[in-house]
């Protein structure tokens, strides 16, 4: 049977309003129903516009039947149209590091972010490209608001490095056992979940019984409790270069370490989107600027919004520690330094004149003044150590990692197998998973992007790959 492909044009004829349902609705029924019939997938459709509630807990359907009811409550409110808020006329003024290596697209997404009437101060870093919304390393500091697709899809995306005091001539000795203990206590993507019991007390936060939204992801989010997410997420084995004269009293020289990169899975996406839905009910702004749309702290749905973002970054950190506590476990060693740090996040802070704000990092690094964190490279360039150096012009933030210079789509056309296993190869590393959409050359060289951000951080250790794991899907 072939793949099942609908047109918008159908969905409009069995009385699904025009816009961005229609699309919603085409990659839902991609995803889970590919090979079915269309005449009984639009059936079935036509059965959910009519009784939406019979399909509320069905998983394959409920982010349609959400939206539907997000739809119809904005509809019940009043029949006067939310009015349109319109843009500054002046872009604010903002800082842009290595603007020559940034897309015109992201430049534009942050030009109409600095126009927002919330907006407060900006900045772009070295790493930018396009996203939804604020584009991947824009920061944004906003006036009691929070913007949902500012902070991002993959709430709460983190890095996390475990040093341990092992001589890293092991990973060459024991790369057999390494592998295993990779594949063995990793997860990735859509499909792959640890079938035993799993327990962390982030699964026992108040907030899941508080807020009904979050009641309803709860189980998904524990079947993925301690698994990593595809795309560029990661977990490898590596190399640790510290100098004798360190920030963290330990000898300097060469530890084995293993570093990690994930954020909160399917808990966060669909926070991001539901919360993204509600502020653009409540806030309509012009065509090319909507997906910025924010949710005011002081009401409800901003409280909400609030509280789901710090759940799901909290969750994002526990996954990490399940992994990173599983793998020692596995070496039968204990961590002898660790560095992590959040990026896709909002965070209350104050600027240097005493303002406080909401920052917004979405794929951007806090870098603030002796504040560890890790800024990778690609799985053949090593990651960064760094401390901040409390640089205001960047709101105290730096990259969060080298960033890409060219999309997904683009990548695999342009790099066969071949290719990507000849250059892994070459630089001493071992891919398990993964594929030719993270080849390290669609990523910009994170040596030119720490260059251009010598005035926001100081790099303290460096970190090479060698055994890398990432998702197959």
């Amino acid at each position: 049977m072939k793949k099942l492909k609908l047109r918008g044009k159908e969905l409009l004829k069995i009385g699904f309003p025009d816009g961005e349902l229609i699309s919603l609705i085409i990659n839902t029924v991609r995803k889970n129903f590919k090979r079915t019939d269309k005449a009984e997938v639009l059936h079935l459709l036509e059965d959910l516009l009519k009784n939406p509630s019979r399909y509320k807990n069905d998983p394959r359907l409920r982010v349609i039947t959400e939206h539907l009811k997000e739809s119809g409550k904005e509809k019940r409110q009043g029949s006067v149209e939310t009015p349109t808020i319109h843009l500054e006329k002046r872009v604010r003024d903002y800082v842009i590091y290595g603007r020559e290596n940034i897309e015109q697209e992201a430049l534009d997404q942050m030009e109409s972010a600095m126009r927002l009437p919330i907006t407060v101060k900006g900045a772009l870093m070295a790493d930018a490209h396009s996203g939804y919304g604020l584009p991947i390393g824009g920061v944004l500091a906003t006036s009691n608001a929070v913007i949902p697709f500012g902070v991002g899809m993959d709430i709460g995306c983190r890095m996390c490095l475990s040093v341990y005091s092992i001589n890293p001539s092991v990973i060459n000795e024991k790369k057999g056992y390494l592998k295993e203990i990779l594949l063995n206590n990793t997860r990735f993507g859509k499909k792959e979940y640890f079938h035993e019991k799993k327990e962390h007390e982030i699964m026992e936060r108040q907030e899941f019984s508080r807020f009904k939204y979050l009641k309803s992801l709860k189980d998904k989010a524990y079947e993925q409790l301690g698994t990593s997410g595809s795309g560029n997420h990661f977990v490898e084995f590596g190399i640790v270069e510290l100098p004798e004269d360190n920030d963290f009293k330990i000898d300097g020289g060469k530890y084995m370490a293993v570093l990690s990169h994930s954020g909160s899975r399917n808990f966060g996406a669909n926070i991001a989107q539901h919360y993204t839905r509600v502020a653009k009910s409540m806030c309509k702004l012009p065509k090319g600027a909507v997906n910025l749309a924010w949710l005011d702290l002081d009401t409800e749905e901003g409280y909400e919004y609030w509280n789901a973002m710090s759940l799901a970054g909290d969750y994002a950190r526990a996954n990490h520690q399940i992994i990173h506590r599983k793998i020692s476990e596995a070496l039968g060693e204990t961590p002898v330094l660790k560095v992590e740090n959040h990026h896709n996040f909002a965070w209350k802070e104050k600027l240097d004149d005493g303002n406080e704000v909401i920052v917004h990092r979405k794929g951007a690094t806090p870098a603030h003044i002796n504040i560890y964190g890790v800024i990778p490279g690609s799985m053949t360039l090593p990651a960064f150590i760094v401390k901040g150096k409390g640089n205001q012009m960047s709101i105290h933030s730096a990259s969060h990692g080298a960033g890409r210079q060219m999309s997904r789509s683009r990548a695999k056309q342009q790099f066969s197998e071949k290719v990507l296993r000849d250059t892994l190869a070459k630089a001493g590393v071992e891919l398990i998973g993964g594929g030719t959409d993270e080849a390290p050359m669609a990523y910009k060289d994170i040596y030119t992007v720490m260059e251009y951000q010598k005035d926001l951080v100081e790099t303290v250790g460096v970190f090479y790959p060698k055994i890398v794991r990432m998702s197959s899907d």
